[in-house]
């Protein structure tokens, strides 16, 4: 085990790997040569996203749910197992606190015995709705601990909470990031996130729907981007275990998004107003000086290029599956 462990090709565990994050961190993983075992219930994720890394002999698929223990042997562990779309996980809130708090526990419990690194996939949610704009590592956030979203933000702040306590008490070497708004090829259809939601209506000239005012802020991260500063953060020394902000500081409002959607797909679509979401952010910005000056990351790919790949993602995936307004709505 000690000598796989410092070789040049790991065996490296992604939890979620089947999900939009996950089944992109497989295929990079895997172009830099190492061995991947990919675990997932397949709540959110599906086989669909890994389906062409199925017969590299280097990938793995286990279907497990991480709230159970997992018994392998690996070096690394990417925990990014939980749903991470508000429609996704307030479905059952109760499976996603344990997702992030049995889950945390049982990938570093794996971490301990093997004496494996272990990072964890931590949100820009745990800031809640910030009243310090933009967000710094050092910001403990502003969340409503009894709200509908609150099975996501606090299951991930105590996650967060497991990391460190786990880094003190056993010295377990611990990586956290917490993501910003990502975006790319492989999102759900219908996850209620603003990209895919405005992506979808506009390619079917449907109503795109605003939620609030529509001048609330998001920064958005292009996938290739986050994956980039999640294997930066993995293999920087011991002493650098986060939490590091991964995200892209260019803000812009829901409005100036679905001026960009439309442009970019020739939508005929209107805009259509709902009340916003209980506890919605109304601004979100990552300071990501961290990331700049401790891993020498910053994003590459530009709003415009990130939406064009995306929209064609979204395109194909319409025409592949026949899927129209109707049934849509």
């Amino acid at each position: 085990m000690t000598e796989r462990r410092f070789a040049l090709n790991k065996r490296v565990a992604v939890t979620g790997g089947a999900g939009f994050l996950g089944s992109h961190l497989c295929e990079l993983l895997l172009s830099h040569g190492h061995d991947v075992v990919c675990v997932d219930n397949f709540f959110t994720g599906t086989k669909d996203n890994i389906r062409h890394l199925l017969n590299n002999p280097r990938f793995e698929l286990m279907r497990h749910d991480v709230t159970f223990p997992l018994y392998i042997e690996v070096d690394e562990i990417f925990n990014l197992a939980c749903p991470a779309a508000p429609i996704h996980y307030q479905h059952d809130p109760v499976q996603t606190t344990k997702t992030s708090v049995h889950g945390a526990i049982n990938m570093l419990g794996l971490a301990k015995r093997l004496g494996a690194k272990i990072l964890q996939a931590s949100t820009s949610e745990v800031y809640g709705d910030p009243e310090q704009h933009p967000q710094t590592e050092a910001y403990w956030g502003r969340v409503n601990p009894i709200g509908p979203r609150a099975c996501y933000d606090e299951g991930k702040r105590c996650a967060e909470t497991l990391f460190f306590d786990y880094h003190r008490q056993h010295q377990l070497q611990i990586k956290v990031a917490r993501i910003f708004n990502t975006y790319g090829p492989r999102m759900h259809p219908n996850d209620g996130r603003v990209v895919s939601n405005f992506i979808m209506q506009a390619l079917l000239d449907m109503p795109i729907t605003i939620y609030g005012s529509g001048q609330q802020t998001r920064s958005f991260c292009y996938v290739s981007d986050l994956l980039d500063g999640f294997l930066k953060l993995m293999a920087t020394s011991d002493e650098i275990t986060g939490p590091i902000n991964l995200g892209n500081p260019h803000e812009i409002t829901m409005l100036q998004l679905t001026e960009s959607v439309i442009k970019l797909t020739n939508s005929k679509s209107k805009l259509v107003f709902k009340d916003a979401p209980v506890d919605d952010p109304a601004q979100r910005r990552p300071d990501i000086t961290q990331a700049q000056q401790k891993l020498g990351w910053q994003p590459q790919v530009s709003l415009e290029e990130g939406l064009k790949e995306t929209i064609s993602y979204f395109d194909a995936l319409i025409r592949k599956n026949g899927i129209t307004a109707q049934s849509l709505a």
